[in-house]
């Protein structure tokens, strides 16, 4: 066979789609928002932990809860958590709030989140997301330090090899209007 027909017969017999990742999502997201990009754990890594940024409750003020969702990458092969192997990733920030501390899966890795959200509340201060859950692969349930408003919805699908991507649904600051900052998530699995 001639030199220059195996690239067209290698492209032939590759599925388009086997260069995609599966995505996990849920049903319950905010509806406010435009779409981050997308980022990546690096190559070998998954995330085995997360923190939140929230803002506190605001009083009389527009609350907006959840503003920003960071994953913590670690090499897949580190059974033990090193400040110089860390990589954080995140999608779209708000710019209220302070990070929480780290949540780490006691052995396993994220495969799984359930979000907490608040409906839209016609007229009054919407929130939005205010909170996540996520299942590690040894079972452990890790309970984020966000706010209390809104109901939790379905879990997503499993990423039974892990979560190495994140991509946020995000409000944008407002200016008089009500803000609601973090409104979904949709977490990619690693191959």
């Amino acid at each position: 066979m001639s030199p220059v027909l195996w690239p067209l017969l290698l492209l032939s017999i590759i599925s388009p789609s086997s260069g995609e990742h599966a995505v996990i999502a849920i049903p319950n997201g905010g509806p406010w928002g435009e779409w981050g990009a997308v980022e990546w754990c690096p190559c070998g890594y998954h995330a085995k932990g997360f923190s939140l940024k929230v803002e506190a409750k605001q009083r009389a003020e527009d609350d907006t809860a959840l503003n920003g969702l960071r994953l913590h990458c670690l090499n897949k092969t580190e059974t033990k958590r090193s400040k110089q192997t860390e990589y954080l990733i995140k999608s779209a920030e708000g710019p209220w709030g302070e990070w929480s501390a780290t949540q780490w899966c006691p052995e396993g890795h994220l495969i799984s989140f359930s979000l907490q959200v608040e409906p839209p509340r016609r007229g009054m201060d919407d929130t939005a997301a205010n909170n996540i859950m996520f299942q590690c692969s040894d079972y452990e349930i890790l309970l984020g330090d966000g706010r209390h408003w809104g109901v939790y919805g379905r879990w997503s699908g499993k990423c039974m090899k892990g979560i190495c991507g994140i991509k946020t649904k995000m409000e944008y600051p407002q200016g008089t209007g009500d803000d609601t900052a973090l409104n979904d998530v949709q977490l990619t699995c690693c191959k």
